[in-house]
């Protein structure tokens, strides 16, 4: 029977052995890893040549804040023996105590206090938890651990298993048979020392069926944003570039968005640790979009708010390709323009069917002259036309950048439901007065969602189907492309 190279090593390591042994020792052994050797030993296994027990352990050990735990007391236990040792404790004295952040939590939960103008403790025996921290520490190896530890984070739970491999007769007999000679495949050390030449060569049956591959395709998303850019060429644009990471100036301050917006905070953004700010910005554009700002476009108001520089010199990953479109603008382009990106955005959202935390934005202005909102509904009946969507709609929208403004719905082939696709308007004078664009000059303007059009054309119900870390692969390998 043919015995591949590491078959015939490891049923010779079991022979010349006592024949009873542990993948991890037969894997010392033979010099070959703890995957090879168990695959070598499943193969062994299949030819009767050995017989294989697999056990499984579970072990727990102590993380480093569980180990300062078990040397200091849980969190709670601390504040209940200051409890203890107090009288008439208030929250705001036991603020004091350390770990009181963490361990108030837990002295409610475990009843270990009562809550009121002051703090009273109650009884408090010592718990499961306490006893499984103070075994583990001292080495012991302990069974059922409490889960609470765990999802605590103070302990950590793993899984040992242990794979036993013994010979047997049929197995010996092939180790010391005549069979010796036979190799399942022809390696470099055969070839270099020219023992292929004496060796019993396995033959091949190539009538097999062989194993299914899957060669690399482009991602189905990839091919839309590519189709896109297509037909965004066709209709006269050209494409923008620009930074992934920017400046809050770029991002949102162009934009006419008051830096105390609440889409400008922490929360909706992700903000770079190193480095947090870019060095300069040009001195001309900041007094000009200071000044907007505060006081308004002409025949505007403005904020009447404060203005930090260094607020606007914060960088983070942009949350819309709209930047790009205002360091275009910012560059003293002349109308007519046309421009357009499909690139990524960012945004701190809750995962759903149609969000995700970063996603394909289409982003596009046209400057012109005498241009109205009917051209920009007309450019989206012209775009979506391309696809074989004819049943889009408008629903009046506020925008902080544009007037007037509106959403753009589209209706969900298998559901029936209509779904936002897109954002668009007309760019306010405060966005565009700031770069000397004359008043009788329009921009019209919009940022449509990449994964939806995708939704709308294919009918997928859930975004994350073909974008993330839970695609369905299979879907991804046999959706054929749809478009006209």
């Amino acid at each position: 029977m043919t015995l591949t190279n590491n078959e015939r090593r490891v049923l010779d390591a079991l022979a010349e052995g006592d024949g009873d042994t542990d993948a991890e020792a037969l894997a010392r052994t033979t010099g070959l890893g703890r995957g090879p050797v168990e695959g070598a030993v499943e193969l062994l296994a299949e030819k009767g040549y050995v017989n294989v027990d697999e056990t499984a352990e579970t072990l727990y050990k102590l993380t480093d804040e569980g180990r300062g735990y078990a040397d200091d007391g849980l969190p709670e236990r601390r504040l209940h023996d200051y409890l203890v040792e107090n009288d008439d404790v208030t929250t705001d004295e036991l603020r004091d105590v350390e770990g009181f952040e963490i361990g108030i939590g837990h002295l409610r939960r475990k009843g270990w206090a009562e809550m009121g103008a002051t703090v009273e403790p109650n009884e408090a025996s010592r718990g499961d938890d306490e006893e499984a921290l103070e075994a583990l520490a001292s080495g012991e190896n302990v069974d059922g651990v409490p889960e609470t530890l765990v999802d605590r984070g103070l302990v950590e739970r793993e899984e040992e298993r242990t794979v036993n491999v013994r010979i047997t007769d049929e197995g010996r007999e092939s180790a010391e048979g005549d069979d010796r000679g036979t190799v399942g495949a022809l390696t470099h050390d055969l070839l270099a020392s020219g023992d292929w030449k004496d060796a019993d060569l396995a033959e091949y049956n190539v009538e097999a069926d062989a194993e299914t591959t899957h060669g690399g395709r482009e991602h189905i998303l990839r091919q839309m944003a590519n189709r896109v850019k297509e037909v965004m060429t066709d209709m006269g644009f050209q494409e923008m570039e620009g930074p992934h990471v920017d400046a809050e100036f770029y991002i949102n301050d162009h934009l006419f968005m008051p830096q105390d917006h609440p889409a400008r905070t922490h929360w909706d953004k992700f903000l770079v640790e190193e480095p947090q700010r870019i060095d300069e910005l040009p001195d001309e554009a900041v007094e000009n979009i200071r000044n907007v700002h505060r006081e308004g476009a002409e025949g505007g108001d403005g904020y009447h708010s404060e203005w930090d520089r260094d607020v606007a010199r914060t960088l983070n990953l942009r949350g819309h390709t709209t930047s790009l479109s205002m360091r275009y603008l910012a560059e003293g382009v002349e109308p007519p323009a046309r421009y357009f990106s499909v690139d990524k955005v960012y945004r701190n959202d809750t995962l759903d069917p149609t969000h995700l935390l970063e996603f394909f934005q289409i982003e596009g202005w046209v400057m012109a002259r005498d241009l109205s909102v009917r051209d920009l509904m007309g450019t989206f009946v012209e775009f979506y036309s391309h696809f074989g969507i004819e049943d889009i709609e408008f629903k009046p929208h506020y925008n902080p950048y544009t007037e007037p403004s509106f959403e753009i719905f589209g209706e969900h082939p298998e559901t029936g439901e209509q779904i936002e696709i897109g954002n668009s308007g007309m760019f306010r004078r405060e966005v565009v007065e700031p770069h000397g664009i004359d008043e009788d000059v329009e921009v019209m303007a919009w940022g449509l969602a990449l994964e939806r059009l995708l939704m709308l054309i294919y009918g997928f119900e859930d975004i994350r189907d073909v974008h993330g870390t839970l695609c369905d692969l299979e879907l991804l390998r046999e959706v054929p492309v749809l478009w006209n």
